[in-house]
């Protein structure tokens, strides 16, 4: 059905192009200007919605840049704030947005904004914190900002130089834009690719001539945690009645890693960003267990009992790991 909806919407999918296409030319031809600043900016994004990892390479972002004051700016999606909002001791997930929140419980050395307006988000956090560089998460279309340096990110099951534009496929941006690319990253691998899939995969992309590809995989953690210190190890849970849910764009891969283990669950499927309602979790409140992905939890925590969360983050062979550090050094 969702399917048929798509092929019924391509009208609208063509006017939405247009409108993509226009709104990047008036930026190229200098109508929309768009603004660089002192501070270095990375910004982290893709073409199109969802399921690219970004949160995940952001955490990357902020492992490998340990020895710098980083600061995090994100629009906040479907926080109940307004504004710039500066992350602090009694922020809670409904000022943030689940992602910047996610950020801002594990890495408290970190400043965590979120600003729809980035370009006042920019300005704010160089007043207040004054930090060395600012990385830019879901950025890669607001062009209002012209960053350092730009990590366009496209899951290897969905490439987006074979999507169409919203709402028939889930292209929010020209794949001709993917050229203001410093770095292109194909997330999601389920193993490192050989040389000659590498070869592949990069033929299919095309990059530029300063653009280099690189391939990450998606890690996940041996063990799971409940926010209050404890952690299980993935076989200590197998007996149990399980209830795993995910309000993520693409549970697949966490599908796979989890039937990989031989785990028995009941899956809660919900969209990506979902706000649990209290029905939602009477589903499934009365399992022994309940599994959930990080992003999920801070949504979650406080609501129920029994709930766990499994990590993850991208991983990178040493030379890609190497290129993309000798590059961020360059601007930074």
């Amino acid at each position: 059905m969702l399917q048929l909806l798509r092929k019924i919407a391509f009208p609208f999918s063509l006017l939405y192009a247009l409108v993509v296409y226009v709104r990047n030319r008036l930026y190229d031809f200098g109508v929309f200007t768009s603004k660089s600043y002192t501070t270095p900016t990375i910004c982290v994004g893709n073409v199109s919605v969802g399921g690219t990892g970004k949160t995940p390479m952001t955490e990357y972002l902020i492992r490998m840049l340990s020895d710098k004051r980083v600061a995090i700016l994100s629009r906040g999606y479907k926080r109940k704030s307004n504004g710039f909002v500066l992350a602090d001791w009694h922020s809670s997930v409904l000022d943030l947005g689940d992602e910047p929140f996610q950020l801002h419980r594990k890495f408290p050395e970190v400043a965590v904004a979120v600003d729809a307006d980035r370009r006042n988000g920019i300005e704010q956090l160089e007043s207040i914190i004054n930090p060395d560089v600012i990385v830019l998460d879901d950025a890669f279309q607001h062009r209002k900002v012209k960053p350092t340096f730009s990590i366009l990110l496209t899951a290897i099951d969905h490439l987006y130089v074979k999507d169409w534009y919203l709402p028939t496929g889930n292209l929010r941006d020209s794949k001709r834009e993917a050229r203001r690319a410093d770095i292109i990253v194909v997330t999601k691998c389920p193993v490192l690719p050989t040389e000659s899939e590498r070869t592949e995969l990069v033929n299919r992309l095309r990059p530029l001539a300063h653009q280099d590809v690189l391939f990450a995989t998606l890690s996940y953690a041996e063990t799971i945690k409940n926010g209050e210190g404890e952690e299980l190890p993935l076989q200590a849970i197998g007996a149990k009645k399980v209830a795993l849910v995910t309000g993520i764009a693409s549970p697949k891969p966490l599908l796979d890693y989890l039937y990989s283990k031989g785990m028995v669950f009941d899956h809660f499927q919900f969209g990506d960003h979902h706000h649990f309602s209290d029905a939602d979790i009477q589903r499934f409140s009365s399992f022994e267990l309940i599994l959930t992905t990080e992003k999920d939890f801070v949504r979650l925590h406080g609501k129920v009992n029994n709930l766990y969360y499994l990590e993850i983050s991208h991983h990178f062979d040493p030379n890609d790991r190497t290129i993309l550090e000798n590059k961020l050094k360059s601007v930074i």
